[in-house]
């Protein structure tokens, strides 16, 4: 790893990340199976300062989880459409309860409140158009207060990841 990193604040948290930090972070990216051992391989750290150093950012929080990324098309998921959402009503109320049942339906995958025209976007899986016609009439539509929701599908993947890098 010949990247150079300057370190960096979090500023989530109070601890402050070096270089080894961050070419842990991007190992643990790359491949959150890695083990202790190849980490501190590649960092040139023994495995004890290097599992120390995980677990104070797995403590703090910057590490929030690992997990399985899935070919969606291979789980029966192929359809997967970005929903724009506006409300009608825009009290804290009325943006708690549609936060509530959005986190309720798993076609949900993502959520984010976003600027502009409408409030919130959100990426749907679903098996297929009628599994989206079902989910857009029966689910998304019968939440209490929506808007409008506009819906586009995805027609080709070009770069899907969840690794953050650091810049010079």
């Amino acid at each position: 790893m010949a990247k150079t990193v300057k370190a960096v604040q979090s500023p989530a948290s109070s601890i402050t990340m070096d270089a080894k930090d961050i070419q842990i972070l991007l190992l643990l990216q790359q491949n959150a199976r890695i083990s202790v051992k190849e980490i501190a391989d590649q960092v040139l750290l023994s495995k004890t300062p290097v599992h120390e150093r995980i677990k104070r950012m797995e403590t703090a929080g910057i590490i929030k989880q690992y997990a399985a990324l899935l070919d969606h098309t291979l789980v029966g998921r192929s359809l997967i459409a970005i929903c724009y959402v506006s409300l009608k009503e825009h009290s804290k109320t009325a943006g708690l309860h549609f936060i509530k049942a959005i986190n309720a339906m798993p076609e949900v995958t993502e959520c984010y409140t976003i600027s502009g025209e409408f409030d919130f976007m959100l990426k749907v899986h679903t098996a297929d158009m009628n599994a989206y016609h079902d989910f857009h009439v029966n689910k998304l539509s019968s939440i209490e207060n929506m808007g409008h929701v506009q819906s586009v599908f995805v027609m080709g993947i070009i770069k899907q990841t969840q690794q953050l890098v650091w810049g010079e």
